[in-house]
C-alpha cells in the first residue's frame, strides 16, 4: 500500500493505492467523504451516511491505477450523501474532492 498526499482547492487528501491482484484499489477519503476507484461501495457508505462517489477511468484507460488517475478520472456515482454535499455524476474527481474539502 503506498499513501500520496494530494492537495485540492487548498484541502490536502491523502489518496492510498492498494494492490489487489492485476490492479489497484484507489481512494482518497477525508472527514466529509471519499472519492475512489470502481472497487468501492458506495451505497455501503451511504448506510452509515458517509458520502462516496466511484470514478470512471480517465479516457484511454481500462483501470483507476494512481491518485492522477482518481482526480482526472469521472465520477459514475455518487451516492445520496455524497450528491447533497455537491457531487454529481460527470464531475471530475478533482472537482468532487473539492466539494468534499
Amino acid at each position: 500500500m503506498t499513501d500520496e498526499k494530494i492537495n485540492v482547492g487548498g484541502t490536502e487528501f491523502v489518496c492510498s493505492v492498494i494492490p489487489a491482484g492485476p490492479v489497484n484499489i484507489v481512494f482518497a477519503p477525508n472527514e466529509h467523504g471519499l472519492v475512489g476507484c470502481g472497487a468501492i461501495d458506495v451505497a455501503a457508505l451511504a448506510g452509515f451516511g458517509y458520502a462516496a462517489a466511484r470514478i470512471r477511468p480517465p479516457e484511454g484507460q481500462t483501470s483507476v491505477a494512481t491518485a492522477n488517475d482518481l482526480l482526472q478520472g469521472t465520477i459514475k456515482e455518487a451516492n445520496v450523501p455524497a450528491e447533497e454535499k455537491g457531487v454529481r455524476v460527470g464531475m471530475t474527481g478533482e472537482e468532487a474532492l473539492g466539494v468534499l474539502g
